[in-house]
């Protein structure tokens, strides 16, 4: 169609997604980066409290904090607050979106459904990859381990020295300061969660540090804070090896591993860059080498290094360090908190949704063999 003579611009793409967005980590940042990509906008529809508690179990974060999780995440245009579990061509409509995107995994409503069966049938669904290795199911039950199992502490030993430079990762694939499998990281997924923008003219470097754990709404509300110190801020944000992490939080920390940590971090909006492996003390070579303006730091406390020193003790001398107060009082240590306070629901939770999920995988199973036994008749 020509419009005064020029032809007329094609319609945006509007892609849906949605879900609990529980515990929100890189898995979900993973799905919300292919769902975008398959179109020109993604409006993301989160479910709420009340809705998930129904078919699902209680949730670990309130809706409110969930909301402010998803909006965080670079890939989103826009959330859908209270959107409805079961997905409708209705909602789609409501929301002018093409069709809606989900990972290849199983969700399924409290009496059983496919929670996607309407859209399906109106071709107006597409699947995307689920990221392997990660999960809120998975990250609870890492959690409620830490009941049982407790990692130990880091001495300036041999079996440190090892582990220094080797990214977390143990000689078995396990990693020795998260106690959980080694997610399989790529220079391809990090190029894929990267922005790729180098610093501009103009653009004020400010950097953090930290370990970054459960990447949660504490950690959005801090760098949303100093998100807002510059006119055109760079972030970059150092996260510290595991085994660093483990020294100064002590028994059980990290419970996410340096990999896992990494991509949360840069599916973040705020962020422009991460130094995987920053040291813990931020040194002079360092803010010279990212022509650094200014150093921040929440309110936590700040362990001293291993010598006894500031960490930030460089920065303070060139006068370019400041306290950010994020208003948020969440902490990694809270959510565990939160864990074990309902340990017995979320393990229930847990263990109805896998037998629920095995169920629907077995049917699909047998269909699947009276689909071929069929075949084979004919």
């Amino acid at each position: 169609m020509l419009r005064n003579g020029a032809a007329e611009a094609p319609r945006p793409v509007r892609v849906w997604c949605d879900g609990c967005y529980d515990m929100v980590h890189y898995g979900h940042s993973n799905q919300l980066r292919q769902a975008r990509a398959m179109g020109d906008y993604l409006i993301v529809g989160v479910h709420t409290d009340e809705e998930i508690a129904k078919h699902k179990g209680p949730p670990v974060f309130t809706q409110e904090e969930r909301y402010k999780m998803v909006r965080a995440i670079k890939w989103v245009d826009e959330i859908a607050a209270g959107a409805p579990y079961v997905t409708t061509l209705e909602t789609l409509d409501k929301y002018n979106c093409d069709f809606c995107v989900h990972g290849n995994d199983i969700t399924l409503t409290v009496d059983g459904r496919d929670t996607y069966e309407e859209v399906k049938t109106a071709g107006r669904y597409r699947e995307c990859k689920r990221t392997q290795g990660v999960s809120t199911t998975d990250l609870v039950g890492r959690m409620l381990l830490m009941t049982k199992a407790h990692h130990s502490n880091i001495d300036e030993d041999l079996d440190y020295q090892k582990h220094k430079d080797n990214f977390g990762k143990g000689p078995k694939g396990h990693s020795p300061w998260t106690g959980v499998s080694q997610f399989l990281q790529t220079s391809q997924k990090i190029i894929q969660f990267a922005s790729g923008k180098e610093p501009q003219p103009g653009d004020t470097i400010i950097y953090v540090a930290g370990a970054f754990d459960l990447f949660h709404i504490g950690h959005v509300d801090f760098l949303e804070k100093v998100h807002l110190l510059a006119e055109r801020p760079y972030i970059i944000a150092g996260l510290h090896f595991d085994q660093e992490v483990n020294h100064y939080k002590g028994k059980n920390y990290p419970i996410m591993n340096i990999h896992e940590r990494t991509l949360s971090v840069l599916a973040c909006r705020y962020v422009s860059e991460v130094v995987i492996g920053a040291p813990y003390a931020v040194t002079a070579d360092l803010l010279d080498h990212f022509r650094v303006e200014l150093v921040c730091h929440g309110l936590t406390e700040v362990v001293p290094d291993k010598d006894g020193s500031d960490p930030y003790q460089e920065p303070k001398r060139r006068g370019i360090f400041q306290l950010v107060d994020s208003s948020s009082n969440l902490t990694t240590d809270l959510i565990v908190q939160r864990i074990i306070k309902n340990r017995l629901e979320f393990e229930a939770r847990n263990q109805k949704k896998e037998a629920k999920e095995l169920a629907v995988l077995e049917a699909m199973r047998k269909t699947e063999e009276e689909k071929h036994e069929k075949g084979l008749q004919s």
